[in-house]
């Protein structure tokens, strides 16, 4: 992780503080870089998190679902029957 100091000088100790901080204030968040802004006696932290994982939903035959994976053979098989309509956008016109 990186950290920048700007405006002044910080000990280490001091710079480690606002770190454990916010790791206690977010736990379930990964922090990847935290910038501690010194302004006279006020200091500004901002942090930076990595992004969530992504998982695609769809919506299969009613159902919100991530996958089929989870889904019982009747189901897979309304799946596999499904039709799919092809768009054109000339019918439009």
């Amino acid at each position: 992780m990186k950290i920048t100091v700007k405006g002044a000088e910080l000990p280490m100790e001091e710079i480690r503080c606002y770190e454990k901080y916010i790791r206690e204030k977010y736990p379930d968040r990964k922090m990847n870089r935290m910038v501690i802004e010194v302004d006279g006696e006020y200091v500004d932290i901002t942090t930076y998190y990595d992004e969530p994982p992504f998982e695609r939903i769809r919506r299969i035959t009613g159902y919100l679902v991530g996958g089929m994976d989870r889904f019982n053979d009747a189901k897979r098989a309304e799946v596999a029957d499904r039709v799919k309509h092809e768009f054109s956008p000339t019918l439009l016109e």
